[in-house]
């Protein structure tokens, strides 16, 4: 029985795949290390530029190992953590391409990436409450960020679960992808890629102002704080290229 996390590179795009399909996905603490290990390697490797995390058909991530989970207290429940708060954590821009159940941990991880696409097979499943568990890892701030505070309610309070149709009407996906999962890794693939071909230090500095400006109240703030980023991107050779790229296009198309 085969359990890994298999990393694949797509042009300037990591691919991380939870590759444990015997278990349905779920994390053990070794796979949970392996995982944070993958998103550390792509954060340190300045040819990525984004990440995509899935998991090996026909599960997303079944959630954490339930021996694992029998067996943990405080330090085997961070570990656990580890691998979906790499996710959260990472300073890359990171898609989750979500093609079966996301179940408990499987669900924290899919909440952890900045985007969310979904297969037909999606199913997005609290279950912390079914086993008498409360729920960890930050999943309800992040839930409640994803589709509100009613919804995420019914979702933690009262173990509704939501096919991949109701998790985009809620907004906990951007869209359903039709087809396999091959499928559903090009429609991820195709996001990514903006990302993949802007300046890696632009994308970063981003996602960190993004960070940074979604906990503020004024306008104002927001404009203090992407100021100095913007000034750095705007002074750099990469917009002078890429400026004088889109000049040349627009005077030959006249």
């Amino acid at each position: 029985m085969t359990e890994r996390i298999l990393v694949q590179r797509e042009g300037k795009i990591a691919i991380v795949t939870v590759d444990a399909p015997d278990r349905r996905n779920a994390l053990t603490l070794a796979l949970s290390a392996e995982l944070a290990e993958a998103v550390d390697a792509a954060e340190r490797d300045e040819n990525v530029h984004a990440l995509i995390v899935t998991g090996t058909p026909p599960a997303f991530c079944a959630g954490a190992d339930l021996s694992t989970l029998g067996a943990a207290q405080e330090e085997g429940l961070r570990q656990v953590y580890s691998g979906f708060l790499a996710v959260a954590r990472c300073v890359l821009p990171t898609v989750a391409a979500i093609g079966g159940p996301a179940v408990g941990a499987g669900l924290n991880l899919a909440l952890a990436a900045d985007v969310r696409l979904a297969g037909p097979r999606a199913k997005f499943i609290p279950r912390f409450l079914e086993l008498g568990l409360h729920p960890g890892g930050g999943m309800t701030w992040m839930l409640q960020r994803a589709v509100g505070g009613q919804l995420a309610r019914a979702m933690t309070l009262f173990g509704q679960s939501l096919d991949a149709e109701a998790a985009t009407r809620a907004g906990l996906t951007m869209r359903t992808v039709e087809g396999d999962h091959l499928k559903l890794l090009e429609a991820a693939l195709e996001l990514a890629r903006p990302a993949a071909e802007a300046p890696r230090e632009v994308v970063l500095a981003t996602k960190r102002s993004m960070r940074l400006t979604t906990a503020l109240s004024e306008q104002e703030a927001a404009v203090e704080t992407e100021i100095g980023p913007q000034l750095e991107s705007l002074n750099s050779p990469g917009f002078a290229e890429r400026l004088a790229a889109v000049r040349a296009r627009i005077g030959s198309a006249k």
